[in-house]
């Protein structure tokens, strides 16, 4: 270059700026965007995989929580059938009527308290089946999240291979592939 603004290219500048204004042409162009969708994608559904699995695990706890409750409601109720049995006993035992007549509305009163307890104890236990269908659910769902991202990273890789090899049909298997990957984290979304 001199230094009244005449600019003399050489080969390789040439090159260089040819290449820095065109896009990459061919296969090599397609498989650097295919790959770059399906990395993104890829990285949506491994987020969401996380996600779900996350969730799969607070669901289980919180059942956890639940089945724990609801034993301590069953061992109260049992506490409270071992006094009922007692005051039947000793309402058989005594010979003094008021002391019978007593133990009598004891018995009954430990009934009635047994069924408030029962019921009590039976909604937890529902609860806890309520949140281990709930984990369930989500665990379901991120195995379809991981399919799917497990799907597209063997996609990507053989882009790799279609890329190093020029072979076009494994270019097809990549969009293939990304497609099925794509469809399973679909059925993921819509948790089927």
């Amino acid at each position: 270059m001199s230094d009244h603004g005449f600019h003399v290219h050489g080969p390789h500048d040439h090159a260089l700026e040819h290449g820095a204004q065109h896009e990459p042409e061919g296969m090599a162009g397609q498989l650097a965007v295919i790959t770059a969708v399906l990395a993104t994608v890829g990285a949506l559904f491994s987020y969401m995989g996380g996600a779900t699995q996350a969730n799969a695990g607070l669901d289980k706890n919180n059942a956890a929580i639940k089945k724990t409750e609801a034993s301590n409601q069953w061992n109260y109720y049992q506490s409270k059938s071992s006094k009922q049995g007692l005051a039947e006993l000793a309402a058989a035992l005594v010979t003094d009527e008021s002391k019978r007549e007593f133990y009598k509305k004891e018995v009954d009163r430990y009934k009635t308290e047994k069924v408030d307890i029962q019921k009590k104890a039976e909604e937890l236990e529902a609860e806890s089946k309520e949140w281990d269908e709930k984990s369930e659910a989500q665990m379901h769902e991120h195995h379809r999240w991981a399919q799917a991202t497990t799907v597209l990273q063997v996609s990507i890789a053989l882009a790799a291979i279609a890329l190093l090899t020029k072979r076009r049909w494994m270019e097809w298997g990549t969009v293939s592939l990304g497609v099925t990957g794509i469809a399973i984290g679909t059925l993921a979304w819509f948790h089927i």
